[in-house]
């Protein structure tokens, strides 16, 4: 019996696509990519071309049930703000929160992105002292 979770995150029927769409991404996806990388941004694993029920969003972190998004040239077309639309409403209805950047947004303000991403993270306590 396959679980209702593999059912809806990182389906592997769309396996191949995903693999397809990382050895392809955007320059503006890799630069992002690098940042995100090897839990390189306060621990937190991010994964490329994660699929979340029909559709792939670009960056996935599980732990903290956030989809980033970067939007290039297909997202300028006709009917694509519609189509996003949905497709965001959709992940979003799983629990998962999504950030929406352009490629302009990562070629001009990398620093901008990564402190919007970081504040998507859990603030750290401070340790009790000693008593």
């Amino acid at each position: 019996m396959v679980s209702s979770m593999t059912q809806v995150f990182n389906r592997t029927e769309v396996k191949e696509k995903r693999r397809a769409l990382r050895k392809e991404m955007p320059p503006a996806e890799v630069i992002l990519w690098n940042i995100l990388r090897g839990k390189s941004l306060s621990g937190f694993k991010f994964r490329r071309q994660y699929s979340i029920g029909p559709y792939i969003v670009d960056f996935y972190c599980s732990q903290l049930k956030l989809a980033i998004e970067i939007d290039g040239e297909s997202h300028v077309v006709e009917g694509a703000e519609t189509r996003d639309r949905e497709r965001q409403a959709f992940i979003e209805s799983k629990g998962v929160h999504v950030l929406r950047f352009t490629n302009t947004d990562v070629y001009e303000s990398l620093e901008g992105i990564a402190a919007q991403i970081a504040s998507r993270f859990p603030a750290k306590t401070s340790p009790s002292p000693s008593l």
